[in-house]
């Protein structure tokens, strides 16, 4: 698939990116897929790594939910839990953004991507360029910083107390971008610092509300 640079001059670069990075905004990014899935308002989705049982199957079930409702979706799609559920929003047809922590210049994309991507449902983006080929920890953080700013919203499955996740978290917090997270005990962190919890009972209504079908 061929990849487009957009640099911060062109009209298809996102603003939001200086709007909420400033001068840390990426000179060029690039893209592989369809440019206008960025423009449907995507929420960004992240967990940590290691993931409290009770809220893995709440997050089955949120993924479903997401799919179903149609829901763009932005994500490095790295962590375990982030890796289960670009598996179930695939088997919708709602747009999906990848961004990996790595530059995506001459990156092997898998069968199953190429068909979302000639279906125009997929779009790769990344801040890095082709001299960073590698996955690094610093690198991981800025692509979280990229999502997060791409984004309408955030939803945060969970954040370790102390973990790079809360402090991340914390930083998109103090941007006032809404934040949101599972009520639960294991989330006490992320409300008492100003995300907005969401409960089961009516997670099916704030998805549908966000993807524009109320």
């Amino acid at each position: 698939m061929e990849t487009i640079n957009l640099k911060k001059n062109d009209p298809n670069y996102p603003s939001a990116l200086q709007q909420y990075l400033g001068k840390d905004a990426p000179d060029t990014i690039t893209a592989i897929g369809d440019l206008d899935i960025f423009r449907h308002n995507p929420t960004a989705f992240f967990c940590s790594s290691k993931c409290p049982g009770d809220l893995i199957v709440k997050t089955y079930d949120l993924a479903q939910i997401l799919r179903d409702a149609g829901m763009t979706v932005i994500s490095g799609f790295h962590s375990p839990m982030e890796r289960e559920c670009i598996t179930i929003l695939l088997r919708g047809a709602q747009p999906i953004i990848i961004c990996p922590a790595r530059s995506i210049n001459n990156m092997r994309i898998n069968k199953e991507y190429k068909k979302h991507l000639k279906d125009n449902r997929l779009l790769f983006l990344s801040p890095f360029d082709e001299n960073q080929p590698r996955i690094s920890a610093q690198r991981s953080l800025y692509r979280n910083l990229f999502v997060a700013a791409m984004s309408a919203a955030v939803f945060v499955i969970h954040a370790g107390p102390a973990s790079k996740t809360e402090a991340f978290c914390k930083e998109i917090i103090s941007w006032q971008k809404p934040v949101y997270t599972f009520e639960s005990d294991y989330n006490k962190n992320l409300i008492k610092m100003g995300a907005r919890p969401v409960n089961m009972e009516n997670v099916s209504l704030w998805a549908n509300l966000f993807a524009g079908n109320i």
